[in-house]
């Protein structure tokens, strides 16, 4: 490779790297919400979902919605996997 296709790489990683640090200080959680976010909290303590036309439920009230009411699955046990064309 000759000198001027040395520099663009180098200039070109330079710059990746330079937005990827400023970027990453606009994208990433503020330390109290990042500390907050790793403990573990009961269902009580969430506030109520708004569900549109259901209105606001409890997630205890949806948790026990799903526990009672589970997702139907296939006969077999495990999803049928079909592949398709274009």
């Amino acid at each position: 490779m000759d000198r001027a296709s040395m520099i663009f790489c180098g200039a070109s990683l330079g710059i990746c790297l330079l937005i990827s640090a400023t970027g990453f200080e606009f994208a990433a959680l503020p330390k109290a919400e990042l500390e907050a976010s790793r403990t573990a909290m009961s269902a009580e303590q969430f506030t109520d979902v708004d569900l549109g036309d259901f209105g606001l439920v409890s997630v205890l009230e949806l948790i026990s919605h799903y526990i009672e009411n589970p997702p139907d699955e296939p006969a077999g046990g495990a999803k049928k996997v079909r592949f398709q064309g274009c």
